[in-house]
């Protein structure tokens, strides 16, 4: 079964104004830019598809982040031609004017206007894709339970508990139990954070002994307390009391602070052996993070359960905070998992335009960015020529173009008898969820599942045996049940 594609097609005279209207709009400020289309080429299903590849994977391909919103820069035509030409990098959103034209971005800016003139989020509720009836994979068939589509905001993480209640993070600060009879309820007791931009409250974890000490984890974006501007990710450490949180503690602090607000990562994950390994982005600072074991940023870190430091971490040097690094490279990482019969810790993380990445994190590994790369820039530009190195690692697999994968996990246990260790990716941008079909730790086919679902933010296995994601725009937790 093919989900149909959410859309907010209208039937009245408002888009075809602002189509007509790009016969009379502003000549490109390039004058020897010849492959610029003409007015006369932009068309409605043009513009559209200017939308789709190009903000869609942020700002939703049904436009939701737009709709009933506060907007911080103004919702003229030429406030968003502004936001789209120039960007605001300080909140992840990069400059498109040199990658579109200008007769381009103003298409894309009226696009966006007319087509959520007069919607509100209940309308989006009513566009869902029908998630009824059985759905047929390449190896098993499986229908999809909707356990709640009553999140307000981007579900960002999931973890379930041993009573087999599920927590959610909804990445502007709110923190939900769903039970087991779907009903939804907040959990208080969480820190101030960033919430703008891409920050937010991110990723949660329970600890390995959760039914003997209610401990949980969660990372989030942290302002620092000297400088409102100053930001980074840091990991916090709770105890869960009935639905609220005490004792909360931060156990990890990325160093230094930066002032953008993008690329945080960040995902936790415990190994076999107790250790919890927490994802940092490169906080937009490409050039000097990634690479610099001086700065926590554009890094996978491995800590104790107490935030402090192992031992036989490969960059211990006394009492350096950095010495939580267990190894570099990264650029945004918002995957992370254990392989459910090896051990080992996978890791994936978003390229820039092409060149999202899979890698098995390894002690002291550099995973090469931005040295290496198989993405470019979003204007088109290179970013390097080099796409691998000595001392630097390859990825186990690499997508270009880029499908933004977020969380991820392998399917383990018996309920799905066709998938069994493969690994599960979400695609932020491609709006489905990806199936890495596995054989060890070799990639030997693809199967894209659940086509325009929307933005598949998280992927996890639940200790009770089932698949479960979390999807944007409305935001939804989806429990994948098999069909025998």
């Amino acid at each position: 079964m093919k989900l149909q594609p959410l859309s907010l097609k209208k039937t009245g005279l408002t888009f075809l104004f602002f189509a007509s209207s790009l016969l009379v709009m502003r000549c490109s400020s390039d004058d020897n830019n010849t492959n610029d289309p003409s007015p006369e080429e932009l068309t409605p299903s043009v513009i559209a598809e200017l939308y789709r590849d190009n903000c869609g994977g942020c700002h939703g391909q049904n436009l939701a982040t737009f709709v009933e919103r506060d907007w911080v820069y103004g919702n003229s035509s030429e406030d968003l031609f502004t936001s789209i030409h120039d960007g605001y990098a300080e909140n992840g959103m990069p400059s498109y004017g040199s990658a579109l034209s200008d007769e381009e971005i103003s298409a894309i800016a009226d696009y966006i206007l007319s087509e959520t003139e007069g919607v509100t989020q209940e309308m989006l509720l009513e566009d869902n894709p029908d998630l009824s009836g059985i759905i047929e994979s390449e190896d098993m068939n499986f229908r999809l339970e909707v356990l709640t589509d009553e999140i307000n905001g981007v579900p960002w993480g999931l973890t379930q508990l041993p009573n087999q209640d599920l927590l959610v993070t909804e990445r502007t600060g709110s923190l939900y139990r769903i039970t087991t009879d779907k009903s939804l309820e907040t959990i208080s007791g969480l820190p101030s954070m960033y919430t703008e931009g891409q920050g937010g409250l991110l990723d949660i974890e329970i600890h390995p002994n959760f039914a003997e000490n209610n401990t949980l984890y969660f990372s989030y974006s942290k302002i620092d307390p000297n400088n409102q501007y100053m930001l980074t990710t840091a990991v916090a450490r709770a105890q869960l009391q009935d639905n609220a949180l005490t004792e909360v503690e931060d156990i990890f602090i990325a160093l230094p602070y930066h002032g953008t607000g993008h690329h945080f990562g960040s995902r936790l994950q415990f190994d076999e052996n107790g250790y919890l390994y927490v994802t940092v982005g490169d906080r937009g600072n490409r050039d000097v993070f990634p690479q610099d074991l001086d700065a926590m940023a554009g890094k996978v870190h491995r800590i104790h359960d107490d935030g402090s430091i192992p031992a036989d971490n490969p960059f211990v040097n006394g009492d350096n905070p950095n010495g939580s690094i267990y190894s570099y490279g990264i650029r945004n990482p918002q995957g992370l998992t254990r392989h459910p019969v090896t051990g080992d810790i996978w890791e994936g993380e978003h390229g820039p335009r092409g060149g999202d990445e899979i890698n098995i994190i390894a002690s002291g590994n550099n995973y090469g960015w931005p040295v290496i790369t198989y993405g470019i820039n979003y204007d088109g530009s290179p970013i390097t020529d080099l796409t691998e190195m000595e001392g630097m690692e390859q990825p186990i697999h690499y997508w270009v173009p880029s499908i933004a994968p977020a969380g991820m996990d392998f399917v383990s246990g018996d309920l799905y008898y066709g998938w069994t260790n493969d690994l599960f990716v979400g695609a932020l941008s491609a709006t489905y969820l990806h199936r890495l079909i596995m054989n060890g730790d070799e990639v030997i086919g693809h199967e894209e599942l659940l086509n325009d679902i929307g933005r598949v933010r998280d992927v996890q296995m639940g200790l009770d045996g089932y698949l479960y994601l979390t999807v944007e725009s409305p935001g939804r937790v989806i429990r994948i049940v098999p069909e025998n």
